[in-house]
């Protein structure tokens, strides 16, 4: 219940930060705020004509995932109060189903086809039927009654003579309003609603030689609330915004038809802190369409210097063991990964050329050949970060550096409480420079431990890391020997 209010006022503190710049009511441009969890908040003017008291106002404009409860409509000005007193949402637009509900127990004409009489002339064949049950609201089959007899499928296409009482052709609000002031005047209304979202998606294009980087970042906004947005004004949260999920969550995924369109300009948003989010604003109004992909640039930046790393965990099939049950496998950390991981690490500062908090996204790595192309070389997901910080992502193996680790010693004496562990690792590298790769060893018989033996420096990383640094030449090896001392 807690996260919920604060959600809702987070939603009354920007509906009324967005507009208190409006000085004319009458405004017709929506405000949309994308936050990175497939929901919105959609903020726009609704025109009135009330009389002092109880009205009755239908609101046929809204999205077909509005969340009702979130409904908030209000006065910018102030200058009236305006009361919900009653709310009544249906989402059920019309549909040959419905349709077929709303005529159950009657008869109907059903369309079974075409048929030419002797002189070449079309008509439709007609059959009737007296409609029993239509099986919109148990998902059941339909039962119709033809010439006496039952079955359990229509006979043909519906032939309806109208719409029928009380169908709607979108989602609509109806609502009890109570108001003190008479006249005609703009309500602003504000609601969230599921079917939008945003994601972020960077370019990284390295030189022909060297890690320098040139990097392109966009904005992908999905629009599948069934709600064309005419020349809105769009802002996006980037953030973990805590909010409640639905019971039962709505599959947009199925929604097919998309049109996507690239906005091919100059990097056009802008971004400053908003509580504890990041908000970026997109200068230029826009038009989002339903079922509409649309991509707008908001950084690039060239001469972004990078580092490319090797990392070697040379141990695999490391399962979440506590420190009995790995001390009692005397097997446990011995198989061998041959693979050296390749990962990418640049600053995020704007003595790098960035220096703009980077929203999750998926970062997509390309090298230029000597031939002037560009090479696809790797991708992942990089996660919220924020100015001056580090980030780094794996981006596959390396080919031509192989990895060896095996273990050459085990003694454990359970009297004691000690264990005697010594491992070798090699390290082969192939390729026509020489190359620094990280060693890095999980000690995870103990809490307590000791390194006894060694030949290369290393570097704690945390309580059970430990990290080597090894030069492996061109064309050569490297063998480091260690042995580590474990009490308990």
């Amino acid at each position: 219940m807690h996260q919920k209010i604060g959600f809702l006022l987070l939603l009354a503190c920007m509906a009324a930060c967005t507009w208190a710049q409006a000085s004319d009511p009458s405004l017709d441009q929506p405000a949309i705020t994308i936050y990175n969890a497939n929901f919105a908040v959609v903020r726009q003017m609704v025109p009135l004509d009330l009389k002092a008291g109880i009205n009755h106002v239908t609101f046929t404009e809204a999205t077909a995932h509005i969340e009702p409860d979130s409904v908030m409509l209000r006065d910018p000005l102030g200058r009236r109060s305006l009361q919900i007193l009653e709310q009544n949402y249906r989402n059920d637009p019309l549909s040959q189903e419905l349709l077929l509900y709303l005529n159950e127990g009657k008869t109907l004409d059903f369309s079974t086809g075409q048929w030419t009489d002797k002189d070449g002339q079309e008509h439709q064949r007609v059959v009737q039927a007296k409609l029993i049950r239509s099986g919109y609201q148990n998902q059941g089959r339909p039962i119709v009654e033809v010439d006496g007899h039952l079955r359990f499928e229509l006979p043909g296409q519906p032939v309806f003579s109208s719409l029928g009482y009380n169908t709607i052709l979108k989602p609509t609000l109806d609502w009890v309003l109570q108001t003190d002031q008479p006249g005609r005047s703009a309500a602003e209304l504000s609601y969230v609603t599921g079917g939008m979202s945003w994601h972020a998606d960077y370019n990284v294009v390295a030189s022909e030689k060297g890690d320098t980087l040139d990097l392109v970042g966009w904005i992908t906004i999905d629009n599948q609330t069934g709600k064309v947005f005419e020349n809105a004004r769009i802002k996006l949260i980037a953030g973990d915004v805590n909010k409640i999920a639905p019971q039962q969550s709505r599959n947009y995924d199925q929604l097919n038809n998309r049109n996507i369109t690239l906005a091919l300009t100059a990097p056009a948003v802008t971004e400053k802190a908003f509580d504890e989010y990041h908000l970026y604003t997109l200068e230029r109004s826009t038009t989002l369409h339903d079922r509409e992909t649309k991509q707008v640039e908001f950084i690039s930046a060239s001469g972004v210097q990078s580092q490319r790393l090797y990392v070697y965990n040379g141990a695999t099939s490391l399962y979440n063991y506590g420190f009995e049950q790995i001390r009692n496998d005397s097997s446990y950390g011995t198989q061998s990964n041959p693979k050296v991981w390749v990962m990418q690490e640049f600053k995020n500062t704007k003595a790098n050329h960035l220096g703009l908090p980077l929203p999750r996204g998926r970062l997509r790595f390309y090298r230029r050949g000597d031939d002037g192309q560009m090479e696809f070389t790797g991708e992942n997901i990089i996660d919220h970060t924020p100015t001056d910080e580090t980030v780094r992502v794996y981006t596959g193996n390396a080919f031509d550096i192989v990895g060896e680790r095996k273990r050459t010693d085990y003694f454990i004496d359970v009297g004691r409480r000690v264990i005697d562990e010594s491992f070798e690792v090699k390290l082969r590298n192939h390729k026509k420079e020489p190359v620094e790769v990280r060693v890095v060893e999980k000690l995870y018989r103990s809490a307590n431990w000791e390194i006894t033996q060694k030949t290369d420096a290393y570097t704690k990383l945390d309580s059970q890391t430990i990290e080597f640094r090894l030069n492996v030449p061109a064309d050569g090896e490297v063998v480091m020997p260690y042995k580590v001392h474990y009490s308990w």
